[in-house]
C-alpha cells in the first residue's frame, strides 16, 4: 500500500540537564507550541494542538506502498487545549503496544520540529525506471494531427454558468430534457464554432448541432449514443496517432491523492476511475507524482492549473497504457527537522548511520489507529470470526479524542443497541460507523457478516492487514533482541519471489540487510530458530491457528508476504542550515523553481538551526520510522502529547 499518515508534530526529547535551553528559548519554545497541531511521528513530540492557517486539518504524508488500502477510518477531534487533549489521548497506543520498542544505532537521540510547515516534507515520486518525478515543465505537447477535441482558452470563457449547469445535468441524465439549446449571441460561424467545441470538450457524451428557431440560431446539445456514450466519451474524435491516456506530473500541496483526483474529475466532468496512479501520496506535505487519464487531452488538463489551488499539472505526454498501483519503485522525500537540539557530532552519527546501517522496518503508529480501540484488535476478532466483537469494538463507548457526534452515537448505541437511533447522531453517515449502522439496518442484528460487508472493501481488510503489521512488528523486536543485527541460521532470505532459510553453512554470506520475515498467513514459512515458534505461540494467544489462516470468507483469507528486516535508505544527504523566520522556507520546491522564486536568503549564524535531510525509500516503508531512528524517540501521539503538555506547564 502506498499510504503512511502522519500528522504535523513536533519531535521534542524530555527535558534534561543538557537539553534546557536558557529562559528566552523556552519562552519562545511555549509560543510556537501553541502554534502548530500534533499527531504521530517521532518519539517524545510536541504535538500542538492550535496550528497555524496553513496547517490546519492536515496529514503528514509518510510513504508510499503497492496498494491503495490504508485508509484513515476513524477521525478524532483535535480541537481545544492542549491539556484536555493529552487527557484524552491517554489512553491512546504507544510505539511499545504495537511492538516498536528497538533501535539499531547507538548515537544519542535528540530534538526536532517535524511538519512546522507542510512544506517542510516533500515527496517525489519514483518510477519503476528509477526515474523521479519532477515537474518542470508546462507546455503541451502538439499533435501531428489537429483534433476537434483540442480547445482554444475561448472554450472555456463562452459557456454561462447556467448554460454549463444545464449541460452537466443533461450530460449525467439528471433531468427529463433530452436536449438543450444555446441561443448563438454573436452569429458568426467562428462564434459557433467555439460553443460546438467548449460543449464537446467539456461535456463528454454529448454531440451538438446548429438549428434556426424563430430567426435566431440555437447550438442545440444532445446525447449521442445514450448512456455509453458517457461512459466511453466520443472515442471517435480521438486521434489514432495519440495514445489513449495522457500521462502528466500532479503537484499538489495539503491534498491527499483521492482527494486531488476527485476535484480534478469534477471540474473536468468526468468520473474519477478514468484516472489511474501508481501510489497514493499522502495529504500533509507537497507531493509530486505520475498520473495517467483515458482520452482527456493536455490542454484541457494545463486549463485547470489556472482554475484550482494547491495544485499544478505539467510534463505532459501521450502513451498507449495507464498506470498500475505498485508499478513505482519508491519515493524521494525532502524533509526539514525544525530547531534542532542535536550537536553536530550527534546529527552526523545518526545520519551516517541512517545512511550505512537504515533502521527498523515497522509499520509506523498510523497503521494502528489513533483511539482506544486500535484496528488490529479489529482484525483479530474478524480472523477469529467473532462478530459480534467486531461489532462491539466499533461501535461502543470508547475514551480518547473522538468527535462530539461519535460519542453521542455510541452512548445512543450502548443504550438502545437500536442502528436506526444510533444513525440518527451521526451528521456523517460515510463514516465506519455509519456504514455499519447502515448495514445493521439493511441486514438485521443477526447477520453482521452482511452488515459488515458494506463498509468499503479496501477499509474492512485494513483491519485484517493492521493485525499482520502488529504481528511482524513484535516479531520484529523480537529478533533484533535475540540475534541482533547478524543473519543467523534458520533465518529467511528471499530468492526472486521465493523465501528460503539460511542453512549453517552459508550464513556467513548474507548480512541483517538480505533478511526478511514473514507477515502471518496461509502461503508462507517461517524462521527455523526461536521467532518460529514465537510467532506460533503468539497467534496461539490470540485463538488462531498460524497453519490455518484461510478464513471462511474468502476476503478474510490472509494470504502472506515476506518484509525487510531493516531498511537501508538510498541517496542519503543532509545538511544543517541557520534561520531566524519560523515561517521561511527552507528550499525551493519544483514550483518555486518554475516560478523563479529564489530561496531566502539564510543566516550564517541564526537562532535556530534545522536538519535537512534526503533519501529514498522503496513501497511500503515509513518514513517516519526512519526519522524515528535518527531522532530516538517514540512517534505515538500519546507520548507527543503528554510530553507537549509536561512542556507547557
Amino acid at each position: 500500500m502506498e499510504t503512511v499518515e502522519m500528522n504535523s508534530v513536533s519531535l521534542k526529547r524530555p527535558h534534561s540537564e543538557d537539553d534546557v535551553a536558557n529562559a528566552d528559548e523556552i519562552k519562545r519554545q511555549k509560543i510556537l507550541e501553541k502554534s502548530k497541531t500534533g499527531n504521530d511521528s517521532g518519539q517524545s513530540i510536541e504535538t500542538v494542538t492550535e496550528p497555524p492557517e496553513d496547517m490546519k486539518n492536515e496529514i503528514i504524508p509518510n510513504e508510499e506502498s503497492e496498494e491503495q488500502e490504508e485508509e484513515e477510518l476513524e477521525d478524532s477531534d483535535e480541537d481545544g487545549d492542549p491539556e484536555s487533549f493529552a487527557d484524552m489521548m491517554k489512553h491512546g497506543l504507544t510505539e511499545s503496544d504495537v511492538g516498536i520498542t528497538k533501535f539499531v544505532s547507538s548515537h544519542k537521540g535528540f530534538s526536532g520540529i517535524l511538519k512546522e510547515r507542510y512544506s517542510d516534507f516533500v515527496v517525489h515520486e519514483i518510477g519503476k525506471d528509477g526515474r523521479v518525478s519532477h515537474l518542470d515543465d508546462f507546455s503541451v505537447p502538439v499533435d501531428d494531427e489537429v483534433n476537434f477535441e483540442d480547445p482554444s482558452e475561448e472554450t472555456f470563457t463562452v459557456l454561462s454558468d447556467e448554460d454549463k449547469q444545464r449541460l452537466e445535468e443533461l450530460q449525467l441524465f439528471k433531468n427529463k430534457e433530452t436536449s438543450v439549446a444555446i441561443e448563438v449571441i454573436e452569429d458568426t460561424k467562428e462564434k459557433r464554432t467555439v460553443i460546438h467545441q467548449a460543449v464537446k470538450s467539456l461535456f463528454p457524451g454529448l454531440e451538438t448541432k446548429t438549428e434556426d428557431r424563430d430567426g435566431k440560431k440555437y447550438i442545440i446539445a444532445y446525447h449521442a449514443a445514450g448512456k455509453k456514450a458517457l461512459a466511453n466519451p466520443r472515442k471517435h474524435s480521438w486521434p489514432k496517432s495519440r495514445g489513449s491516456y495522457c500521462h502528466f506530473v500532479l503537484y499538489k500541496e495539503n491534498k491527499d491523492t483521492m482527494d486531488a483526483i476527485n476535484v480534478l474529475s469534477k471540474f473536468l466532468r468526468v468520473k474519477p476511475n478514468i484516472f489511474s496512479y501508481m501510489g497514493t501520496k499522502d495529504k500533509r506535505a507537497i507531493t509530486v507524482q505520475e498520473i495517467a487519464v483515458l482520452r482527456i487531452t493536455a490542454q484541457r488538463l494545463a486549463h485547470l492549473n489556472k482554475c484550482l489551488m494547491n495544485f499544478k499539472l505539467g510534463n505532459f505526454s501521450y502513451k498507449n497504457h495507464p498506470l498500475k498501483l505498485g508499478e513505482l519503485q519508491g519515493n524521494h522525500f525532502t524533509v526539514v527537522l525544525r530547531n534542532i537540539t542535536g550537536t553536530d557530532d550527534q546529527i552526523e552519527q545518526a545520519m551516517h548511520s541512517l545512511r550505512e546501517i537504515g533502521f527498523i522496518n515497522y509499520y509506523g503508529m498510523q497503521r494502528f489507529g489513533t483511539t482506544a480501540v486500535p484496528t488490529y484488535q479489529i482484525g483479530r476478532a474478524i480472523l477469529q470470526n467473532n462478530w459480534n466483537e467486531v461489532m462491539d469494538l466499533i461501535l461502543k463507548p470508547r475514551p480518547g479524542a473522538e468527535k462530539g457526534y461519535l460519542v453521542k452515537c455510541r452512548e445512543e448505541w450502548a443504550k438502545t443497541k437500536d442502528p436506526a437511533a444510533a444513525l440518527k447522531k451521526l451528521p456523517v453517515k460515510r463514516c465506519v460507523e455509519g456504514q455499519l449502522l447502515r448495514g445493521l439496518l439493511k441486514y438485521g442484528m443477526k447477520n453482521i457478516i452482511s452488515a459488515f460487508g458494506i463498509i468499503p472493501r479496501n477499509n474492512r481488510l485494513m483491519y485484517i492487514h493492521s493485525y499482520q503489521s502488529y504481528v511482524w512488528n513484535n516479531m520484529v523486536s523480537k529478533r533484533i533482541e535475540e540475534y541482533g543485527l547478524r543473519a543467523v541460521p534458520g533465518d529467511l532470505i528471499l530468492k526472486g519471489a521465493t523465501a528460503v532459510h539460511i542453512e549453517e553453512g552459508d550464513v556467513d554470506n548474507y548480512t541483517i540487510h538480505d533478511v526478511v520475515m514473514p507477515l502471518p498467513g496461509f502461503d508462507v514459512i517461517y524462521p527455523k530458530h526461536k521467532i518460529g515458534e514465537a510467532y506460533k505461540e503468539m497467534l496461539i494467544a490470540d485463538n488462531l491457528d498460524i497453519n490455518n489462516m484461510r478464513h471462511k470468507i474468502r476476503d478474510y483469507s490472509l494470504s502472506g508476504a515476506y518484509r525487510k528486516i531493516i531498511i537501508r535508505p538510498q541517496n542519503v544527504s543532509w545538511e544543517v542550515v541557520a534561520y531566524d523566520d519560523p515561517k521561511i522556507p527552507l528550499f525551493t520546491t519544483d514550483l518555486d523553481k518554475l516560478e523563479g522564486k529564489p530561496l531566502p536568503v539564510l543566516p550564517t549564524d541564526g537562532k535556530f538551526r534545522a536538519l535537512k535531510m534526503e533519501f529514498s525509500l522503496p513501497p511500503s516503508t515509513y518514513a517516519t520510522m526512519a526519522i524515528r531512528e535518527v531522532l530516538k524517540m517514540d512517534t505515538s501521539i500519546k507520548n507527543q502529547t503528554q510530553l507537549n503538555t509536561t512542556w507547557l506547564r
